[in-house]
């Protein structure tokens, strides 16, 4: 069963995946997996959305593409922006535990993390 055949299954109803096998090693890992968000996007959705990535987020590709007006296309990915979280790839300090975190992961320098913490000055 491919993605469009459990996308197409599952009727854009939420779902979760509770069993994993990698096809080289045969390794099965059992829990509960959410699938990443795109997937839970009807198939119709998903096409539109690797069309798009395809026309390097051309609009004018996608309405030649679809043969739709620029309206339509900007209608469909804001409906499926609003189906999709936001991540935010760099989300500013929540604060002092924050900036003491990532010196403890090393990803910034004690001198960098006193001046978080200084703050602007």
């Amino acid at each position: 069963m491919d993605w469009q055949e459990l996308t197409e299954l599952t009727r854009g109803q939420p779902f979760v995946v509770e069993r994993v096998r990698l096809a080289e090693s045969g390794v099965a890992v059992e829990g509960q997996f959410e699938p990443p968000q795109l997937a839970q996007l009807s198939v119709d959705d998903q096409v539109f959305v690797a069309a798009f990535v395809r026309a390097h987020g051309s609009i004018k590709e996608m309405e030649r593409i679809f043969g739709v007006s620029y309206p339509t296309v900007k209608a469909r990915l804001k409906r499926i922006a609003e189906r999709l979280d936001f991540v935010d790839v760099d989300p500013a300090p929540s604060g002092p535990a924050d900036v003491v975190e990532r010196l403890r992961r090393g990803e910034i320098s004690a001198q960098e993390a006193l001046a978080e913490l200084e703050g602007p000055g």
